[in-house]
This record gives structure tokens, C-alpha cells and sequence, in this order.
């Protein structure tokens, strides 16, 4: 149903969409725009290797080829065996299984070839269908971090969702 992959040069203008989609400014750590010149240095010197950059983004393309989202995995700690990890999928394909089917291989990517001991997200409270989803997939939210997402006007809390591996 899904590959993940690493980004390619012809995902410039995916990855350009969904960086500057406002929209989910605030539950990353984006608040302004990236450039096009920036995005391409980016596809051009990560290694995808989780190892070398302590992170890996990669894209989810559907069978047709499209990028239906990007998954990324950070804060990456190889001593503690554990990183963050973090989805976004593109508003035309949302609740069509694509994120499911991404964490799945994720989470085999991080059990076999990372050999991680867990992984964590932080989910925006009011994110039901993100909660519902890291649920779905054996994380348990352990913690509310009171105040932690700030959408410009208002704080909001967040759940840490935890999955040991």
C-alpha cells in the first residue's frame, strides 16, 4: 500500500507543500516558511542515515508513486535507544490507512534495523485521530506536558505517547 523512502530532488515541491502548509505550524517546530533553496540543501546532504544525522525523514509515497506524507524520526539517542518520531499526511489522503501503514514500518525499522529500546511522540491534545492512531499502534500516553504547543495565541497541552520496542 505504502513505500517509505528517502527524499529525492523531484520531492522538492511535496516536500515545499507540506513545510509551509501553516496549518500544522502548530504542532511542529516550524513558524516560518522555508525556501525552496533551502529544502533542496536539505534533500541534498541528509544521509537518511539515523545513525549519522540523529534523525531521518522519510517520504511516504502511495502505490501510484504520489508523496502522500512524511514520517520523521528525531531526537535520535543512540545511548538510550530512543527517538521521537512524528507523521504528517497530506489533507486529500488523510483516513486512508497511509499513516498506519507508515508507523508499522517504522516501527519494524526501528525494532530491526535501529535496534531501539522505544519510541516516542508528542501529540497535540485536541489530535484525537493522532492519538487514536499512536493508540492503535501499542503507544501509551504517559504524560500531559501542560502548556507545550503554542498555536500564537493560545498554549495548548500535549500528550507524550511512549511504545516500547
Amino acid at each position: 500500500m505504502i513505500t517509505l523512502r528517502a527524499l529525492e530532488p523531484e520531492d522538492l515541491d511535496a516536500l515545499y507543500a507540506i513545510e509551509n502548509d501553516v496549518e500544522c505550524w502548530d504542532v511542529g517546530h516550524t513558524s516560518v516558511p522555508y525556501s525552496r533553496y533551502a529544502l533542496h540543501d536539505y534533500i541534498a546532504n541528509a544521509s537518511a542515515d539515523i545513525y549519522a544525522d540523529r534523525q531521518v525523514r522519510l517520504a511516504i509515497a502511495n502505490d501510484e508513486g504520489d508523496i502522500v506524507g512524511l514520517v520523521d524520526v528525531m531526537n535520535f539517542d543512540p545511548r538510550h535507544q530512543r527517538a521521537e518520531v512524528g507523521i504528517i499526511v497530506k489533507k486529500p489522503y488523510r483516513r486512508a490507512g497511509y499513516a498506519h501503514a507508515a508507523m508499522q514500518r517504522i516501527l519494524d525499522l526501528a525494532r530491526t534495523n535501529w535496534h531501539l529500546h522505544q519510541l516516542y511522540a508528542i501529540v497535540d491534545s485536541y489530535n484525537r485521530d493522532a492519538q487514536s492512531l499512536f493508540s492503535d499502534l501499542g503507544f501509551h500516553a504517559e504524560n500531559t506536558l501542560q502548556s507545550w504547543l503554542f498555536d500564537g495565541q493560545n498554549y495548548r497541552d500535549a500528550c507524550l505517547m511512549q511504545k516500547f520496542l
